[in-house]
Parts: structure tokens; sequence; C-alpha cells
């Protein structure tokens, strides 16, 4: 069986700069594999790769067998990568209800105009309601996005990919700047995505990393530094002197 996402000695240089060095990842369906690294190491330059949003200099990224290296970001997405960003990409105009059932209808083929077939097409309904559920968003479906509370924007963003069925999604710091006391929520919702969606967490917050991945990647300059379980990997005295400092302690 092929991978579900796979990078293939992926290499980006930027005027003499090598933000990606040889790559070289391999997650299987279904996994929780989370990619660290200090700040300059290379996660956002992998992840803008990995989508498309960069070129890559040399290498190749595959999604189930396929290789996807020369597609355009949306043609990605449509193919089942979708990914959440750093800071929210959502609509503030819109409601969590409204949001939702634009991806929900868009992805059933009934476009933008959702709102007029919702009380026609149970299955439409249906997928709504189980979204905005799932991610703890019924209390402020009717309220402009805007306008929540930043820990709820972060869940919407991530109820919004779900919503695009993707086969392998990426999150991208899905709890930075998220206050402590919305931290929870967020949490549960991450540890509760559907089993058969493959994830990739690029995250600086350990307590999430170690408690969702079952394998970790750590990234330095650029490059895949070291590899393996959450205990294999808190356990590592070039990891702690790297990245944690030795007073980290897991």
């Amino acid at each position: 069986m092929p991978y579900a996402l796979e990078t293939i000695a992926l290499e980006r240089h930027f005027e003499g700069i090598v933000a990606a060095n040889n790559v070289s990842l391999a997650v299987e369906k279904g996994a929780r594999r989370a990619l660290i690294g200090p700040n300059g190491a290379g996660k956002t330059t992998i992840v803008n790769l990995i989508t498309g949003m960069l070129r890559p200099t040399s290498g190749q990224v595959m999604l189930e067998g396929r290789d996807i290296t020369d597609l355009p970001p949306d043609a990605r997405a449509r193919q089942g990568l979708v990914r959440t960003f750093q800071i929210n990409q959502l609509f503030g105009g819109l409601t969590p209800l409204e949001t939702i059932g634009l991806a929900v209808s868009e992805k059933m083929g009934a476009g933008a105009d959702w709102w007029r077939i919702v009380g026609r097409k149970a299955e439409v309904v249906d997928g709504i309601v189980d979204v905005l559920d799932r991610f703890h968003l019924t209390d402020v479906m009717y309220e402009r996005t805007s306008t929540l509370p930043y820990g709820k924007q972060r869940l919407l963003e991530i109820a919004l990919a779900i919503a695009c069925r993707p086969r392998v999604l990426l999150l991208d710091e899905p709890a930075a700047g998220v206050p402590e006391s919305e931290r929870h929520e967020l949490l549960t919702a991450i540890s509760a995505l559907p089993a058969d969606v493959t994830v990739l967490l690029i995250e600086h917050d350990m307590d999430l990393v170690f408690a969702f991945a079952d394998l970790i990647s750590v990234l330095v300059n650029g490059a895949v530094f070291v590899e393996g379980t959450p205990d294999e990997v808190a356990r590592d005295q070039r990891v702690k002197a790297v990245y944690f400092g030795e007073a980290f302690d897991a």
C-alpha cells in the first residue's frame, strides 16, 4: 500500500540558503504524525512545499502514491490534501453555520446555493449539523465569525477543513494564540479527529504534540534530525540539547 503522504528528497533553496534539505517523510494512512523543531528549522517551508504554496528546487511530493509535485494548491485540495494555517483564513462576515454549510454543499455538488436546498436535502443538513456538533460550534453557529473567541475560530478552521473531507490533513500550529482557558476544547477536538484522516501536525505546544502524535519528526536546519515515537524523542539527548534545552523532562 502506498503511503498517504510522502516527500522524497525534498529541497528548497532561497538565494543560496537551504530551507529544506533532502527531506524525506513517509506518513502511513491514518497516522498521527507531528513535525516539530526550533524556530527557523524549516517547518513552514516543508508545509508550503507539501501543499503547493512553494515549488521545490528538487524532490517529489506524493499523495497516496500519486506524484502531485507539479499540482497547484487547489488541485491538491481537490485530491484530498487539506491544510489549516497559523493565522486563520476564515470569512469574518459569515457565521459558522454559513461557513460549514458552504463547504459541505460544495463537496456535495450544491455549490454556493446551499441555502436554497438546505430544506430539501437531508444529507446537507445532517452534514452541517454533524460538523458543527463535533467541533462544539452549535452554541455560536449564528454568530459572525469575526466576533467569536479565538479558540472558537481555531475550532471553526479545523471544522472547515474536515467539512472538505480530506484524506490527509495538515494542521499548522492549531494551538498558536489560543488562550489557556480555551485550549481544552481545542485539544479535545483535535484528539477526536476521524481515524481515517491522516494528520500531519506542525506545532510548538509540546503537551499537544506528545498527547497526539504516534510518531514525531524533528527538523533542524531544514533537515530531518531525529524521528521516533514520543517516548523516544523525549528521551533523545540530541533533541534535548538542540530543541528543548537540558531543562526539558518528559
